[in-house]
């Protein structure tokens, strides 16, 4: 068994995300988590817009056979971390965003703390499958 566990955010171009992830699983029995987490001080669906893109995104998991989970935290890591070690997860996947120097940071910082427990494969920005 192979879980892979895709990381979102509530834009719609994360939907190459979730089909890297997709293609990741080896088996029937390979599970696939599609997780979103925002920090609690951010308003959830503030606008039509934002729900329009997490019900975009809700599709799309349901298209891969995957679950989507969004999470409120103020320690987003941590919260990606128990995840990890919740679901039993082997393989993570993260998209670089536009502005690569601020994610790079955050992106080590995951890599470092999973280490050992799960393989991160990093999308590049603009990027299909």
């Amino acid at each position: 068994m192979s879980n892979v566990m895709v990381c979102v955010t509530q834009q719609k171009t994360c939907d190459r995300l979730i089909e890297r992830g997709s293609l990741l699983t080896g088996s029937k029995k390979d599970e696939l988590f599609v997780i979103h987490v925002t920090p609690k001080s951010f308003g959830a669906m503030s606008s039509s817009e934002e729900g329009a893109a997490l019900d975009y995104l809700y599709e799309k998991a349901m298209e891969y056979g995957a679950s989507l989970t969004v999470v409120r935290s103020e320690d987003i890591l941590k919260t990606l971390l128990d995840l990890v070690d919740k679901h039993r997860i082997e393989t993570v996947v993260l998209g670089e965003t536009g502005n690569v120097s601020s994610s790079e940071g955050l992106i080590k910082e995951f890599e470092d703390k999973v280490s050992g427990r799960a393989e991160v494969v990093i999308v590049p920005s603009g990027t299909g499958n």
